[in-house]
Order: C-alpha cells, then structure tokens, then sequence
C-alpha cells in the first residue's frame, strides 16, 4: 500500500540519551523508507548529530504530515498542544509510564509504527480546551489543553472559593481546594483520581470536578461542550490556573479565568485494533479480580 505519508516530524521526551537514540534508529528507519524526517531543535541537540537540520513548530506544522513522539504522556500533551492547531496528527510510542496516550510498546514500535505508515490505523480526534485570565478587562494569560484547565490553592495556603458561570448563568461557588475542567481525554487523568467521571473520547462534553470540596454535596458535572465556564476567585490566597500542569499563570482577586471548547481539535492515530476499553481494562487494572481479604 502506497503511504499517504512523505514527511514525518520526530519529537522525544527531554533530556534522555536512550529516547535519543531510539529517535535517531526511527530516524533511519524513515528514511530507508523514503520519507522526509523533520527534528525540532532540541532533539538536535539532545542527539549530538550536527548534520540534522533543525525545524521550528510553525515549519513543522505547515510540512509534516505526522509527528511520531517518544516518551511519556506528559511530553504528548505538550506536543499535542503546539500541533492541533496546524491538523498535524500524531502517533506516539511509550517511553514513561503509564501510557494512556502513548499507546505503542517500545519493543514494538518498528512493526506497529510500520503498519501506521502503510495507512493501517485508528484514527481519533480528540477536543482541546482553551483557556484565557483576565484582569482589569487585559488578558494576562492564555494556553490550552489537551487534558485539563486546573485552578487551584497553593500549598501554603487554605480553601478558595471560586466563583463559576456558566455561558453567563451563574451556576454555584465552590470551596475547595480547586477546580478541575477536564476534556474526555483528561477524564481518565487528574479528573478521575478526584472521583470525577470517566468520558468516552468520542463524546464532546466539558467535565467539571471539585477538588476535596468543603461541602461533600458538591459532586462532578458533565457540561455541554460548547459551554463557555468563566470562574473568578472571590477568596482565597496563592491561587494558580495550569493547563496540563505544563503552562502556569498566578491569580488575583477578581481575575476572570474563561475555559470553553477550542474550534479545532487534536487527532491522535493507534494501531490497528487499538480498542479504548482495553485501554481501560490495562492501564485502570480492570482485568484484575479482587483479592480476597484473610479470614482472621
């Protein structure tokens, strides 16, 4: 089968001898195959190979027509994120360890990214939030998300209380320890270990989860995903917004975080056969049966 593929960009988790090698052996083979293989800069680097001619975001975004990532979940969101915008979709092969989203093996990565290649794959697209602090009617602060728009306290510092509207309703204010606006893909993430529900990626809806709330009557709430959520911090100290945990702005008083739905999306390709329950089913240890406790 003839690929729909001609140039394919490469990004690893950095800094990392072994994921630079295993960089520069995908590399090799690309290019036996004929494609065209981009390196952002600091791959460059991070390989020791001067002959590799160095490519920014924007080039590869505006050339490639894959981008293979090597390493954790963490190193895709970040690349997800620089690449939804130009529709460069994205593979990505397990090098950390958990793996949600790198879903290739890395003892496997020559036959399954091979198949990738030879156009035998799932494709998904999965939604981005995009988020935007103001203060005093200035916009401060602004990023996107593949996983999750967090507001929270510090550390040092107690509960806040979080005012949230919604398309301009107000809908309740929240003491806790923060607030959590996941996408389905971020569901399975931060969102889930603060028993928020978890929401098939195929679905567009907008996840809210308080984080350790004061009233333990406030519970998860899946919004519509056009929703745009505006939250304000009406009390509280030390306060921060992340998206991903990987971009960060400080809060004030009366700053006005919006999150909604961004107009394009993030498409990630598996290997054929690639099933989001068994995802599910390995990574959750669904497959697992209960213990049984010791009779006393």
């Amino acid at each position: 089968m003839t690929s729909s593929f001609k140039t394919v960009a490469l990004f690893g988790k950095q800094p990392s001898e072994a994921v630079a090698q295993t960089l520069l052996e995908i590399r090799q083979f690309l290019t036996m195959r004929g494609f065209t293989v981009l390196f952002e800069p600091g791959d460059v680097q991070a390989s020791g190979r001067t002959e590799l001619a160095p490519a920014d975001i924007a080039r590869i975004g505006s050339s490639a027509d894959l981008a293979v990532i090597v390493g954790g979940d963490g190193t895709m969101l970040g690349i997800a994120r620089e690449l939804a915008p130009h529709g460069v979709p994205l593979v990505g092969i397990n090098f950390g360890r958990l793996g949600f989203i790198t879903d290739i093996p890395l003892l496997r990565w020559p036959e399954a990214l091979g198949a990738v290649l030879d156009g035998h794959f799932v494709a998904e697209n999965r939604s981005i939030l995009k988020a935007r602090v103001s203060r005093d009617s200035q916009v401060i602060f602004e990023s996107s998300a593949v996983n999750d728009v967090v507001i929270s306290r510090s550390s040092r510092a107690g509960m806040i209380d979080v005012q949230v509207h919604v398309d301009g309703i107000y809908m309740y204010s929240q003491r806790a320890d923060g607030l959590i606006v996941a996408t389905p893909t971020g569901s399975t993430a931060y969102a889930l270990s603060c028993n928020g529900p978890i929401l098939h990626p195929s679905l567009e809806g907008i996840v809210l989860v308080p984080v350790a709330p004061q009233a333990l009557s406030n519970r998860p709430i899946v919004l519509p995903a056009k929703s745009v959520i505006s939250m304000s911090v009406a009390e509280g100290r030390e306060t921060r917004v992340n998206c991903d945990m990987q971009t960060f702005a400080d809060l004030q008083l009366g700053d006005l975080l919006e999150v909604s739905r961004a107009d394009y999306t993030c498409r990630f390709l598996h290997p054929s056969g690639y099933s989001y329950y068994a995802t599910l089913r390995s990574k959750l240890n669904w497959h697992e049966m209960p213990s049984l406790a010791p009779r006393l």
